[in-house]
């Protein structure tokens, strides 16, 4: 292992680096754009007027889509695709496993002895049937209960990467479970949509459809590929589990929005290519505030089909980097010291009728319609913040919270100055009816006074896990490796609750004879006094607001194990089941499943950093030491006992010091093994979890103290384990 690191950074040439492979870029990428994808205009041109009319109703009204529309939706998807070279297809979906999967069929089909045909029916486009018990599953499927099955979604374009159709699909087991990140979002969009919808038509009775909209940010690093095949523990687990830091890192704030290297500048241009091919409509990028660290984001689309789109990325990301000598980093926090990574989740809803329902208007209705919507999210949120902290819970997440630039583990809900102050006067509405001077001056003062544009009206929170930002909320906590998908069916999941109570109350009142507009000022009233403890404006990192939160019965929740814990709350399930987004058995599988990853994750990476402990760091200073040794006995030889003692000072001391660290690491590895032991004997997921993040985790921290000091004194032994990092960072 050890000799093939050396020879991977032999592929390298330090003096003048990588050579750029030049990009070149067509002068409009709106020529290139959905050029792979079975989009609305292909479809036109390739379908019936049958077909693509009920293809339109599955997409907005949610239709399903009978047998032999689906045999002539296969034909065209084949011709299409035949058209520009495919020879395979596949239903691709996204498994529990956080990374997408894909079977390949060809269309090829023998008829007879020398002859065959390109063949795609309605059914093979519809469903497929990969293995169930070879996924994450939590116990739904065992091996000899293997059969599960991926589903066509029509909400969710085809597209192509290569030679192959690939068809966005769900994945379910035998029995009907959920086995992917897809079918459960499918179903929140679903229940948002019903309880939006049926809100709205307090405000404007011509809106049929409320679409949740979704624009995440995908922060990542880039590292060159030679150095990281150089690092065992960045190839087994994505980030760098021993190294001291380099002298220079992100203090000086250089890096951030600073000129974008030329090599990265290629690998950015051809991955803007590829994304707009398939119709990822990315607009941003930028270096990120880590030293190669970047991001890129696109305009927001339709929650499903960004997931999807996010989900994709991430594939082409990794190919694309592979092409200009690099590997790309999702891992959240792969290097201490400097920021980590991030992918804020931006979300709203808008109306069929092409409304942003958290914009506010330029009228006092428009505003109050904005108010429902705002105040119902915040309130969500203060009722399920455990929940929504557990959706981006995970071994990776839990190095990022709480420091550089991200959000504290503690749910809070920052909406700036202004919005602050029109809720305080909210707050003081009067209990029922109201009187004409009272509604005057909610109308016009409070409500009216709203400005129509809120982008630039308050300060950002950098340390604030949900945000408003001036027409959507801001999930700043999910992280760069997370598939959007669970984030966004916690958050549908949570509003459609939310916004379904709100009307029950809302039509109570009216019932009993007040006005609509005062109904529901009485319940936002009510709804902002529950929530005031989630609304917080101020540092999320300072030691007082953690305080604070406590003594607003905030949690806490610093580790993966103690937000995977509160999931299974029974107020949770509930509210899954009430809007039909998972069964309990569906949400105890998923627990289990998170669970089982986190602690396997922790005993690689315990592993992983023992096996680097023992069979490279310390063979290393004790190499170095012999060398030590035996330029102390040349020294003694030379210059005699008198003189030998002081010019052999300090080489005896390294020679102690070294001794004493790699005896640290060797009863540190040890106790890291009992450890790992004793935690995998538990049978109980959640248990063994608390035992990893309790008992294993906290013994890297002595490990890495005693390598550390070692480095310090062994730099050059230890290449490229130490050096790699300060030339990675300074190029």
């Amino acid at each position: 292992m050890s000799t093939l690191r050396f020879k991977a950074l032999e592929t390298l040439p330090f003096k003048n680096f990588r050579k750029d492979n030049s990009v070149e870029v067509p002068q409009k990428l709106s020529e290139l754009f959905c050029q792979n994808v079975f989009s609305e205009d292909t479809m036109r041109e390739y379908l019936t007027k049958e077909a693509f009319n009920s293809i339109l109703d599955a997409i907005k009204k949610g239709t399903k889509i009978q047998r032999h529309i689906a045999d002539q939706v296969a034909v065209a998807m084949k011709d299409w695709a035949m058209s520009k070279g495919v020879t395979h297809y596949t239903h691709w979906f996204q498994p529990l496993t956080g990374s997408t999967a894909e079977k390949h069929d060809s269309f090829f089909t023998p008829i007879e002895a020398g002859r065959g045909i390109e063949r795609f029916s309605g059914g093979m486009l519809i469903q497929q049937e990969p293995d169930a018990s070879s996924f994450p599953n939590g116990g739904i499927r065992n091996t000899f209960e293997a059969r599960g099955y991926t589903a066509w979604d029509p909400t969710s374009p085809a597209f192509i990467m290569g030679t192959t159709l690939c068809i966005p699909s769900i994945f379910i087991s035998y029995t009907g479970e959920t086995l992917d990140y897809k079918a459960p979002l499918l179903r929140a969009l679903n229940a948002v949509d019903e309880a939006a919808t049926s809100v709205m038509q307090y405000f404007d009775k011509n809106v049929t459809k409320v679409t949740p909209t979704l624009g995440w940010e995908q922060e990542y690093f880039l590292v060159d590929s030679a150095l990281f095949q150089s690092r065992p523990d960045l190839v087994l687990t994505g980030k760098t589990l021993l190294g001291h830091a380099p002298a220079k890192g992100q203090q000086l704030d250089d890096h951030y929005f600073g000129s974008i290297p030329t090599r990265v500048m290629n690998f950015m241009k051809e991955l803007e290519i590829e994304c707009m091919k398939l119709g990822i409509p990315v607009t941003t990028r930028h270096n990120e505030v880590a030293p190669n660290q970047f991001e890129l984001a696109p305009m927001f689309e339709e929650v499903n089909v960004a997931v999807d789109h996010n989900s994709l990325l991430m594939d082409i990301m990794a190919r694309v980097a592979h092409k200009h000598h690099f590997h790309i980093l999702f891992h959240e926090k792969p290097f201490a010291g400097v920021n980590g990574s991030g992918k804020h989740n931006n979300w709203s809803l808008a109306t069929d009728t092409g409304e942003n329902l958290l914009s506010p208007g330029r009228n006092p209705k428009k505003n109050l319609q904005f108010l429902t919507f705002f105040v119902n999210t915040i309130k969500a949120v203060h009722e399920y913040a455990d929940l929504l902290r557990a959706s981006i819970a995970s071994a990776s997440n839990d190095h990022r919270l709480g420091a550089n630039e991200a959000p504290p583990a503690i749910i809070s809900v920052f909406i700036g100055s202004q919005l602050f102050s029109v809720l305080e006067e909210l707050e003081k509405v009067t209990n029922g009816k109201l009187s004409p001077e009272e509604k005057t001056e909610l109308k016009l003062n409070v409500v009216g006074k709203i400005p129509e544009i809120l982008l630039d009206n308050t300060d950002r929170n950098r340390t604030s896990p949900f945000a408003f930002t001036g027409n959507k909320f801001e999930i700043r906590a999910v992280g760069s490796s997370a598939n959007c998908a669970e984030s966004m069916t916690v958050m549908n999941a949570i509003a459609a609750k939310q916004l379904k109570d709100f009307k029950k109350e809302v039509d109570a009142l009216i019932e009993k004879g007040l006005k609509k507009d005062e109904a529901i000022f009485n319940v936002l009233r009510e709804y902002i006094k529950q929530s005031k403890n989630i609304m917080f404006e101020g540092d999320g990192y300072s030691d007082d607001w953690a305080k604070e939160a406590k003594k607003r019965g905030l949690n806490n929740l610093k580790t993966t194990p103690e937000a995977l814990k509160q999931e299974m709350d029974k107020k949770f399930l509930d509210l899954y089941e009430e809007m039909g987004v998972f069964t309990h058995r569906e949400v105890e599988a998923r627990n289990e499943i998170k669970l089982e990853k986190y602690s396997t994750v922790i005993d690689i990476e315990a592993r992983v950093l023992g096996d680097i402990a023992r069979n490279h760091i310390i063979p290393s200073a004790l190499n170095y030491q012999n060398r030590l040794i035996e330029n102390v006995k040349g020294l003694k030889e030379i210059f005699g006992d008198k003189e030998f003692k002081t010019l052999a000072k300090e080489q005896m001391s390294l020679i102690t010091h070294i001794s004493e660290n790699v005896s640290q690491i060797k009863l540190g590895v040890e106790e890291l093994i009992k450890a790992r032991e004793a935690a995998k004997s538990m049978s109980d997921s959640q248990k063994q979890a608390e035992e990893y993040c309790n008992k294993v985790k906290p013994l890297f921290d002595n490990i890495r103290e005693a390598t550390d000091a070692l480095e310090m004194m062994v730099d050059d032994e230890l290449w490229p384990m130490t050096k790699y990092r300060e030339m990675l960072f300074t190029r």
